[in-house]
């Protein structure tokens, strides 16, 4: 399952006219990448959770033959987020499903996160990237009174963050509502609280997230050095 239906509005003007995953990173689609790293790693059937300028996308892709995959579509007729979008493509899941956002690259080993999911019976896996970033600032340490104790001056600090590539149970559909906007966080922290098995897989790359015109530029200049080194 790809989620690519949402309205890119961090991307506006660029796609007024082209929905967010027909983006070119070098000479394809941001979509068609995400299609050839699934098949690189096993997975040739694709239902594309399409809703805004879906037209460009169907037309693009049609059935999937042409890239030696089959491709249906889940159509909704207005935004819902998410989970909301995968919740249109319940038709068409009745076993372990991978789902993934269609405005991210990834380039880790999807087979082994599959294979990880199965072997502890997991009910949802997200995939998680380990995260470096170093605070503008001087971090100061107080004690309960005042105290000035500690002073780490810009440090790095590190958090995994959610790629957005998950393994699902099909149960996972049922802690959805229908026909409205909602969030994956929901989903996740709904199955939680339902004691639900929610495992991780920890990646140190292979994460490119493609939210804004800033970071869309980067990763298309990033692509074209890339292919150009081989």
């Amino acid at each position: 399952m790809i989620l690519a239906g949402g309205l890119g509005t961090r991307l506006l003007p660029l796609t007024k006219k082209t929905p967010k995953p027909m983006l070119l990173l070098g000479k394809k689609p941001i979509l068609e990448h995400l299609i050839e790293w699934n098949k690189k790693n096993g997975v040739k059937s694709f239902v594309l959770c399409v809703s805004h300028l879906r037209k460009t996308i169907e037309d693009y892709f049609g059935d999937g033959k042409r890239f030696g995959v089959t491709i249906e579509y889940a159509v909704s007729k207005q935004p819902l987020a998410t989970a909301g979008q995968l919740k249109t493509a319940e038709q068409f899941i009745d076993d372990t499903f991978v789902c993934m956002y269609g405005d991210s690259i990834f380039d880790f080993s999807l087979r082994n996160m599959i294979k990880q999911h199965k072997a502890k019976k997991a009910f949802v896996t997200m995939s998680l990237n380990e995260y470096k970033t170093n605070l503008a600032y001087g971090v100061i340490e107080t004690s309960k009174t005042g105290k000035v104790v500690g002073w780490s001056e810009k440090p790095e600090i590190k958090a995994n963050v959610n790629m957005g590539c998950y393994v699902m149970e099909p149960k996972v559909l049922s802690l959805i509502p229908k026909n409205k906007p909602y969030g994956m966080d929901d989903v996740i922290k709904k199955a939680m609280k339902n004691k639900k098995l929610v495992t991780s897989f920890i990646t140190k790359k292979g994460f490119t997230d493609i939210g804004n015109k800033e970071s869309y530029m980067k990763a298309n200049q990033e692509h074209i050095e890339k292919q150009d080194k081989k």
